[in-house]
């Protein structure tokens, strides 16, 4: 017991030699200056529901963007509902009238995760910085995730009546067949192949990904179209994989999505050109290399792995972020109404119990500076909170055994954070708090 403690101590003592006091904007100089020398950052979160991780994200994201020449946003979200947030940060026509009215149309749970007033303050920003740049300059903010399966298919429908009739019957008859699942289709398609029904849609959504590949000269009404309409088709594609997968003992649901995310960001790479900077939102479970956790032990991998191994060229940059203790929007179940709760003190021996002990508050660890000693090369729990979470039971399965100089290049450590600010839990802003820092 003597030398678990006196190691604890130790450790704690080479955190706080190392650590940068975070107080304000203008302690991120040196982070921006480490992170500029990359083409790729990835920003994480502990959580999906906590306002700070929000807000010093969106800081470090302007910087890059106006200082560093970053193009785009890719985040943990449905693309459909991400592209009309990119048509209007870009100016286009009837792309809607303001954030707010973008952003409330976010109607898939967990809706607080984006329909909340910190994206709204970003969004806002991205659209008023994009107003005096050429269409070519313009910053866009994509999402990743591959979810929306319904969606896309309505969407890539919505666009071929005006624009490609031709193809039109076809993408009809793929939509049909997933018709009978309602419109939360894609858990009702995985619910009907548990039952061993044996009707599948993977030879509609194949097919029709084909199509539009070989026509994609007809979709150039402007510069994104062709984008959106490929981006539809592999969505619908890969959803349904996903879904299917969640029925089969023999794949992975958790890697399709990762990988699909991988894709997408490959594409959204590949059209902003050879010279294309990137900056991505996701949880730290996606973004911490998951070589550098348990996740190696069950064969799951993650986007921060994905990133690491196949753009290597970029010289990505991952930081991770996490609390101490405060409260989170999260829900008690899948579905469940949104809540504000308590999160404990993290436990004892943690890596954010470690940083609290250092007594620096908000800080900032380089992790190189921690590579050179074998204190922390060995795994660590810290913690990860979902969309569903039970504070009482969070020792159970929230923390993940994880080498923290190996899994991120950075780690961003907020010691009391608050919830993020829902739009449906808070309708207007005059009903935030006063000390809301709409300054960043």
């Amino acid at each position: 017991m003597t030398s678990k403690i006196s190691e604890m101590n130790n450790s704690i003592k080479a955190l706080a030699s190392v650590s940068k006091t975070l107080e304000g904007i203008y302690d991120l100089d040196a982070l921006i200056e480490n992170l500029s020398r990359s083409r790729l950052v990835l920003l994480g979160e502990a959580s999906h529901g906590t306002h700070e991780y929000y807000t010093w994200r969106t800081a470090i994201s302007k910087r890059l963007i106006a200082e560093h020449g970053f193009n785009f946003i890719a985040v943990e979200g449905d693309w459909p509902d991400f592209y009309t947030v990119n048509r209007f940060v870009k100016h286009h026509a009837e792309a809607g009238a303001d954030a707010v009215q973008v952003l409330k149309k976010f109607n898939r749970w967990p809706t607080w995760m984006w329909a909340n007033w910190e994206i709204e303050t970003l969004v806002n920003w991205l659209h008023e910085y994009n107003g005096k740049l050429s269409s070519f300059e313009k910053v866009g903010i994509y999402g990743l995730d591959v979810y929306s399966l319904w969606e896309s298919m309505e969407a890539m429908i919505d666009y071929l009546k005006d624009h490609d009739p031709k193809l039109l019957p076809e993408a009809k008859r793929a939509l049909g067949c997933f018709e009978p699942f309602g419109d939360e289709m894609g858990m009702a398609y995985a619910r009907s192949l548990h039952r061993l029904i044996p009707k599948t849609c993977e030879n509609e959504v194949v097919s029709l990904l084909r199509s539009i590949r070989q026509r994609m000269a007809n979709f150039n009404t402007d510069m994104e179209a062709s984008l959106n309409m490929e981006q539809n088709a592999h969505i619908a594609k890969n959803a349904e994989k996903y879904y299917r997968s969640m029925v089969s003992a023999n794949q992975s649901s958790w890697n399709l999505r990762d990988r699909h995310m991988m894709e997408t960001l490959r594409r959204l790479l590949d059209f902003h050109g050879p010279d294309a900077k990137a900056i991505v939102w996701e949880h730290n479970t996606h973004v911490g290399d998951a070589r550098a956790t348990d996740m190696v032990q069950e064969g799951s991998i993650n986007l921060g792995q994905l990133v690491r191994e196949e753009l290597e060229m970029f010289n990505p940059k991952i930081v991770g972020f996490g609390s101490f203790s405060g409260t989170v929007v999260a829900g008690s179940e899948w579905g469940a109404p949104m809540r504000n709760m308590h999160v404990p003190k993290a436990r004892e021996g943690s890596w954010e119990y470690l940083l609290h002990s250092t007594g620096k508050g908000d800080q900032i660890v380089f992790m190189d500076e921690l590579k050179e000693s074998s204190m922390f090369m060995d795994p660590i729990p810290h913690r990860a909170i979902g969309v569903v979470y039970h504070p009482h039971y969070e020792h159970v399965g929230n923390y993940v055994p994880s080498i923290m100089p190996e899994r991120y290049d950075v780690f961003i450590h907020l010691d009391v954070t608050t919830s993020v600010h829902p739009m449906r839990m808070f309708l207007d802003k005059s009903q935030l708090p006063e000390t809301y820092p709409w300054a960043f």
